[in-house]
């Protein structure tokens, strides 16, 4: 019996300038590698905040795939070719990135994942920039800092950002309160506006 190829496909997503953006890299494992040695060369995993398995499929072409889903923070860098995440992508691949999108906005409802994509210091104008291009519809900056405030997923930093050209008051600095995975409300759901 031949040995059956199994691929490992690393989704990485992150959020610029108001877009969400996926960046996708396959290499086939090799004989006696673990998928986390594979994923370890299709993509820089230090360089993401946060990765996890995403999916296991059988591609068109017949190949076993293991995709993973992984975030990149905010003015972090990661080398490759990002696409906008509703582009033009091979089958395989847009169905891989709608199922890292749809595990991304689900996750961003009950959990604290927003430190995975978000700056280290960041406003709350901010922070609702990187939601709005995850979720992919408007969210409220006011109910984001509320939800967030409440559920202990976000703290005040000292410090303010000046005013921009516009005026206005400078604003208050925030950070994730934990830079790990945490289920912050089991129940919730960020749905979009009626």
């Amino acid at each position: 019996m031949a040995d059956s190829t199994h691929a490992v496909v690393a989704v990485a997503m992150r959020t610029r300038a108001g877009r969400l953006e996926a960046l996708l890299s396959r290499v086939e494992r090799r004989r006696d590698e673990s998928l986390e040695g594979a994923l370890a060369r299709a993509v820089d995993v230090p360089a993401l905040a946060h990765v996890e398995q995403l999916d296991t499929r059988i591609l068109r072409d017949g190949t076993l795939a293991t995709a993973y889903l992984g975030l990149v923070r905010a003015r972090a860098e990661l080398e490759g070719a990002w696409r906008p995440a509703g582009g033009r992508f091979g089958a395989d691949e847009r169905e891989l990135v709608v199922a890292a999108q749809a595990r991304l906005r689900a996750k961003l409802s009950y959990t604290n994942l927003g430190f995975a994509l978000a700056p280290e210091v960041f406003t709350v104008s901010e922070l609702r920039e990187v939601y709005v291009a995850a979720l992919g519809h408007d969210v409220s900056a006011t109910n984001l800092q509320r939800v967030l405030l409440r559920r202990g997923a976000l703290e005040r930093v000292d410090g303010h950002r000046a005013p921009g050209r516009t005026g206005g008051r400078p604003a208050a600095l925030f950070r994730f309160a934990s830079r790990r995975l945490e289920v912050t409300d089991e129940f919730a759901a960020l749905r979009p506006p009626r």
